[in-house]
């Protein structure tokens, strides 16, 4: 259709003024079987263009190809070509990530009705391109001084969830962003704790200035619950959660599956009581006086990012009765432990025997506490104090590289088969945000895992240590049981020798019956 040239110029005002009639208009995209195509918006995409325009900040939280990377595009090129001298940064998990996205920028405005390009290509590189009226874009890489020393006027953070060392990033940027510069950080989810997640959802609760975009799998107008079906039939529960469901419980690589996580936040309630010198000290149960408990401890210094942690565990249901968390020095943590253990029935008293954890367990021998937990170092097999003076053993639980897997596997296991029951929110927290990262389970980058290992310490002490005492000490009552003493002593006198007594080759069993010794013997 030919336009004279008072319809061309107003075209370019509407268009100017609306990015969503713009992509639909004039934008064109590349699709991988029919090439180059009008960009037809969906209406959840022309609603994304709207939010971009209306909104300084904006986070999106998406499923897999739904075309939203390529709208942000549309977005910036319709801003580079209807505002002057606006620059652009696009960073992404690689560079080449980033340099694809302003590929598509770029494509967009060569494909641009010849009156339409109201500003011509200037500078043209791989990576970055400018045009005649000032407006640039160009992709980078995430290097700490990515943008640093630039005026920018939209941060465009693709994949965000998955950016290593976003933090940082973010710390560089922002200030880059004041003199009314604008961001868009679009992503699946990648787990929680991580940058994407807590902009996300302090996002929602109106505690930054982002705006929230969510795009489940359900908003493409062509895709059903057969198609989903379909889709998800060789793909993992992880890989759902995070390609389409938009779920970020369940999509990162924590240590606790997802749905467990799920049901330990769900679970979780107020304590009773929130006790103490610094009312870190939560109580959800009193002791029972006939009920047992473990207390397991790990010890920090007080003054670093690390917490002093103490909880107790029911023995009988593992349910968490009680959790300390502080910062509190060493040697005054050594009496709280001590009057708590006590106040639970002198629970049996695990304290990790680190560094710290020594002289802790030093004081609480100086205490004369009666239920410490010692082990077999060898084999951490668990005895008490008597036995592990006669065999060598020592005071505390010994973390090491060969027992910290075990006792996170324990965890994992007690968890998953709901054997555990998770009262706190402080510990269901640290749970969101204990990963594997490179092969190994720890907390992610800026969080804490005290309350975690701890629990995973309790958890493999209750399923292996005294498991295996108890089982023992059943097997020597059962077997002891099963073992009649007679005070009746064996006649030895023959028949017709003087005392003989009845028949010398009889005696009575644990069965009642009397049996004919020379009849077993005889077989």
């Amino acid at each position: 259709m030919s336009l004279n040239k008072k319809e061309m110029m107003a075209e370019i005002v509407r268009c100017g003024k609306d990015p969503a009639f713009f992509c639909k208009k004039y934008a064109k995209i590349s699709h991988p079987m029919r090439g180059s195509i009008p960009f037809d918006l969906y209406d959840f995409q022309e609603e994304a263009l709207k939010d971009f325009k209306d909104n300084r900040f904006s986070v999106i939280l998406k499923a897999r190809q739904l075309g939203i990377s390529t709208t942000v595009a549309a977005y910036v090129a319709w801003m580079m070509l209807f505002h002057k001298d606006k620059n652009v940064l696009v960073v992404a998990t690689k560079l080449g990530t980033a340099a694809n996205l302003v590929k598509k920028i770029k494509a967009i405005h060569k494909n641009l009705p010849p009156w339409l390009k109201i500003s011509d290509i200037s500078i043209d590189n791989r990576n970055s391109f400018e045009l005649s009226n000032g407006s640039q874009v160009k992709a980078s890489s995430t290097s700490g001084d990515a943008g640093r020393s630039e005026a920018l006027s939209l941060l465009v953070i693709d994949e965000a969830a998955f950016v290593e060392g976003i933090d940082e990033l973010w710390a560089g940027l922002y200030p880059t962003l004041s003199t009314g510069g604008r961001c868009i950080a679009l992503s699946t989810p990648n787990g929680v704790g991580n940058w994407f997640h807590k902009t996300y959802t302090e996002a929602e609760e109106n505690k930054n200035d982002f705006h929230t975009i969510r795009l489940p799998w359900n908003v493409h107008p062509e895709r059903d619950q057969s198609w989903f079906e379909k889709e998800t039939r060789n793909m993992s529960r992880r890989e759902i959660a995070q390609e389409l469901e938009c779920n970020f419980n369940a999509s990162g690589d924590t240590v606790i599956h997802g749905d467990d996580l799920k049901l330990i936040l769900e679970k979780v309630i107020e304590p009773k009581h929130k006790t103490g010198f610094d009312r870190n000290y939560w109580i959800w149960k009193e002791p029972e006086p006939q009920n047992e408990y473990i207390l397991v401890a790990d010890v920090a210094r007080g003054d670093g990012s690390d917490f002093s942690v103490a909880h107790i565990f029911d023995t009988q249901t593992m349910e968490q009765v009680a959790e300390y968390q502080g910062k509190i020095a060493p040697d005054m943590f050594a009496p709280q432990l001590y009057s708590m253990a006590s106040e639970y029935n002198d629970a049996l008293l695990i304290i990790e025997n680190n560094s710290l954890g020594i002289g802790v367990l030093t004081r609480m021998q100086d205490l004369d506490y009666k239920n410490l937990y010692y082990s077999i170092k060898s084999t951490h097999e668990y005895v008490d104090e008597v036995s592990a003076q006669a065999l060598g053993g020592v005071a505390g639980f010994t973390m090491s590289m060969k027992t910290r897997p075990l006792v996170i596997a324990k965890f994992e296991e007690f968890v998953r088969n709901k054997l555990i029951t998770i009262n706190s929110i402080r510990l269901a927290n640290e749970i969101k945000t204990f990963v594997w990262h490179n092969g190994r389970p720890q907390a992610m980058r800026s969080y804490n895992d005290d309350l975690v290992i701890a629990a995973c310490i309790g958890c493999w002490v209750r399923g292996t240590a005294l498991t295996a005492n108890q089982r023992e000490a059943d097997y020597k009552k059962a077997l002891l049981t099963s073992i009649s003493v007679s005070s009746t002593k064996l006649n030895t006198k023959i028949q017709g020798q003087h005392g003989f007594k009845g028949n010398p080759t009889t005696f009575k069993g644990t069965d009642g019956k009397t049996h004919d010794l020379n009849w077993i013997i005889k077989g």
